[in-house]
């Protein structure tokens, strides 16, 4: 096993204890099979991707490795991430408490179609990794990279943060939350930030993204933005 694999298997078990912590700690119960359920799918997923990644694309692999605050390089970034973090936490805290003090607690039929969703989005990313093998987790312009137009960027400028919308509408309703979604109202003002600031980089950056902006109008919802 080469030392990406050792890494990106070492970052998966670290995710998913600190995936269990997040949910069973503030749930204060290990009864919670919403819980359960919910890291079996994002783990289950997450792993399979990365897996995939590491046979068939370990260059794109890498850049899925580099992540975080830390990871980016522009301060306004930096800043978007660590509140995008901070939302993505609160988006698995804020259901764990809500089962615990049973606030709004949504019926299993909607757990399960949350968990629907979760599966779904990371169907959609993994789309966009077979379209676009630097798809990294930072905004930066690789040597040699060129516009990609094809597949799902011919339908939005941004099918990465597109494919994550089913995630993060799926999170709290698979936990059993209705309040959860809330988080993500407030979550999307850094994802929209975040969004239009990588487009401001592309465009000074990567030849030719400025003419792909004029030829694919959306950049989040196909008809929509």
């Amino acid at each position: 096993m080469n030392t990406l694999n050792i890494r990106a298997l070492r970052a998966s078990v670290l995710g998913t204890i600190a995936l269990a912590a997040l949910l069973f700690i503030p749930a204060g119960t290990l009864d919670y099979w919403q819980g359960w359920l919910f890291m079996a799918v994002f783990a289950g997923a997450s792993s399979a991707v990365t897996v995939y990644l590491a046979i068939k694309d370990p260059e794109l692999l890498e850049r899925r490795m580099s992540a975080g605050p830390t990871a980016e390089k522009e301060r306004t970034q930096k800043v978007v991430m660590l509140i995008a973090m901070t939302g993505f936490i609160a988006m698995i805290v804020v259901p764990a408490l809500d089962h615990r003090f049973g606030w709004s607690p949504a019926p299993p039929y909607v757990s399960l179609a949350g968990d629907v969703l979760v599966g779904f989005s990371f169907l959609l990313v993994f789309m966009v990794f077979k379209a676009n093998t630097y798809a990294a987790s930072t905004i930066q312009v690789a040597q040699g990279q060129q516009v990609i137009s094809s597949g799902p960027y011919a339908l939005v400028r941004h099918p990465m943060y597109a494919g994550s919308l089913p995630l993060l509408i799926g999170m709290p309703l698979a936990l059993g939350s209705w309040l959860g979604l809330i988080v993500l109202l407030l979550f999307m003002p850094a994802l929209i930030w975040r969004l239009q600031d990588e487009e401001k980089f592309l465009r000074k950056n990567l030849a030719g993204y400025a003419a792909y902006c004029q030829e694919v109008r959306y950049r989040l919802l196909p008809y929509i933005w």
